[in-house]
């Protein structure tokens, strides 16, 4: 007996991933949109605001960046650009970095 369940057991183990079909699941629709930059930001906020598009929406919604709680400021949004590119590996350069993190701390 404990060698069929042993026997079992292992099977198990080895058959168990290769049967495993992949996960897929359908991803929402957004529901929020980048908001423009605030006039008087000048260049360096739309900089921001067109690295923001083309960078943050890669790896996650607008949702993300619109639910943080607002008025954090310029040191919130640093650190979090920093954390995308340090942590997630987010392929940002340095100066859409700081681009975005201004537009994000006047903006949101």
């Amino acid at each position: 007996m404990r060698a069929l369940l042993r026997g079992s057991i292992v099977l198990g183990l080895i058959a168990g991933p290769a049967l495993a079909a992949p996960r897929t699941y359908a991803v929402p629709d957004p529901t929020a949109q980048l908001t423009p930059p605030k006039g008087g930001g000048g260049a360096s906020h739309a900089q921001g605001y067109e690295a923001a598009q083309a960078n943050c929406q890669t790896c996650h919604s607008v949702d993300y960046i619109a639910t943080q709680p607002p008025g954090r400021g310029k040191a919130f949004w640093e650190a979090e650009v920093s954390k995308m590119i340090k942590a997630y590996h987010a392929p940002i350069d340095e100066a859409d970095g700081h681009a975005i993190a201004a537009y994000l701390a006047d903006t949101y």
